[in-house]
């Protein structure tokens, strides 16, 4: 059984940069494909980021492309989303996801962290 527990969250002024940190904890989690979603009041999950299992493909919303970045560290079973130029509308909270299979679709995770708040305020 894998679990996750993301943290890094907090409050920045638009422009500023944040890192957040997904951990694994289970032996399976380097053969999970990993993600990160998020979801702000009155609106539903959306995909961010995703990194596959071994590691050399990523993929990214349109919104956050070159400015956000997903990456694994292996070793640590460490998923990390570092985040630049921060902008009001990124404030979300954001949930990191394990999946047997790289996609977009929240559905396709069975397993999911507890969140953590990231607000930017302008």
């Amino acid at each position: 059984q894998v679990q996750l527990t993301e943290s890094g969250g907090g409050s920045v002024q638009a422009g500023e940069s944040l890192r957040l940190s997904c951990a694994g904890s289970g032996l399976s989690f380097s053969l999970y494909a990993v993600a990160w979603f998020r979801q702000s009041p009155g609106r539903e999950r959306e995909f961010v980021a995703v990194v596959n299992r071994i590691g050399e493909e990523r993929s990214y919303a349109d919104a956050v492309q070159d400015r956000f970045t997903i990456s694994r560290v292996y070793a640590a079973d460490m998923v990390y989303l570092q985040m630049a130029s921060l902008k009001p509308e990124d404030t979300a909270v954001y949930y990191c996801a394990a999946g047997p299979v790289t996609s977009r679709s929240p559905t396709l995770y069975n397993t999911w962290g507890q969140g953590t708040q990231v607000t930017v305020s302008s």
